[in-house]
């Protein structure tokens, strides 16, 4: 198997609605919440980037990102090549959202492996997560598998995650089961099976992933590729016409024979995708010093500042309290 160079893909094109109550400024603006900081430092999409530059070097690293946006992304991404920033004509899900800068990718690098990064997550050991990472991308490269999905453990049998059964008890190992956010009691169900929360950050060879949402929505792949190829308004006119397409929900769910699953260690990872999540997550970091602001050091809109809204009598979840890595990391 011819082995191409390995990519970075940032999803910065959401549009974050769950969050908006606590991403809308005081003018009553609503801030995707990528472009936004947990409590006045980088944005998540700066912070995604950084995690991607642990892994690639800054030429491989594609983002794609929605043209009304712009106000917001540009500013954040400058120091990337222009050709690296793929802007969506409007949000259309993720499978479209992933495959326009995959298709980017394969058309420089044919025989690329990409490693795909969500822009809403917090780490708190970017150091252990990072080898984590580094051995999904090696298991796709070296080809013992060819979409290979990260879990972590799960705490509580949430419905808003997806989840995975492992085939297997360490390592890289085949799914035996994927279920996109499953009623509770069947969350429930598949926590005592043992299984893993899905992060939504995978890696995968590029023709492999092509070939499979190809396998569950034909004529998707083939329709954005003319699109890209003819430029001008074809791709807009395109997106028109496209439904919403969920890739975890629309294609991942209806190929679990096609994927595998490296579990990766306790690293202190949560999707921020709630203000509960976000509040429980601020609520488990330690204590600075000085008050918190709205527009505190980067200038980022923070949303420590709006951390007082939100009840915390709940228990933090273990994802989010303060890490200490193992001695010796």
């Amino acid at each position: 198997m011819q082995v191409g160079e390995k990519w970075v893909i940032v999803l910065a094109a959401g549009e974050g609605a769950r969050l908006s109550r606590l991403t809308t400024d005081t003018a009553g603006q609503v801030i995707p919440k990528q472009f936004c900081s947990l409590r006045g430092g980088d944005s998540f999409l700066e912070v995604t980037l950084a995690r991607a530059e642990r892994l690639v070097p800054r030429a491989r690293i594609v983002v794609v990102v929605a043209a009304e946006h712009a106000v917001w992304w540009r500013s954040q991404l400058g120091h990337l090549p222009p050709a690296n920033v793929v802007v969506q004509p409007r949000n259309r899900g993720t499978a479209p959202g992933l495959l326009l800068p995959l298709l980017t990718i394969l058309g420089r690098d044919p025989e690329a492996s990409v490693l795909v990064l969500p822009s809403d997550h917090f780490v708190a050991d970017e150091a252990g997560f990072a080898a984590s990472l580094r051995s999904a991308s090696s298991g796709v490269a070296r080809g013992a598998a060819d979409i290979v999905l990260v879990g972590v453990a799960a705490e509580t049998p949430t419905s808003d995650y997806g989840w995975i059964v492992p085939a297997g008890r360490a390592g890289i190992c085949p799914v035996a089961c994927f279920v996109e956010k499953p009623p509770t009691v069947q969350a429930e169900r598949l926590m005592v099976a043992g299984a893993v929360w899905n992060t939504f950050i995978f890696a995968a060879r590029g023709h492999a992933l092509t070939a499979l949402v190809e396998a569950c929505r034909p004529g998707l792949v083939a329709s954005l590729r003319s699109a890209m190829v003819l430029g001008g308004e074809s791709l807009s006119r395109l997106y028109d016409t496209l439904p919403c397409i969920d890739l975890s929900r629309d294609v991942l769910q209806r190929a679990p024979d096609h994927l595998h699953v490296l579990t990766a260690p306790a690293c202190g990872w949560t999707d921020l995708g709630t203000p509960e999540r976000v509040a429980r997550c601020l609520a488990g970091l330690p204590v600075r010093g000085g008050a918190l602001t709205e527009r505190q050091h980067s200038g980022r809109y923070d949303l420590a500042s709006r951390f007082g809204e939100w009840p915390l009598d709940a228990a933090v979840p273990r994802s989010c309290r303060a890490y200490a890595p193992p001695r010796g990391h």
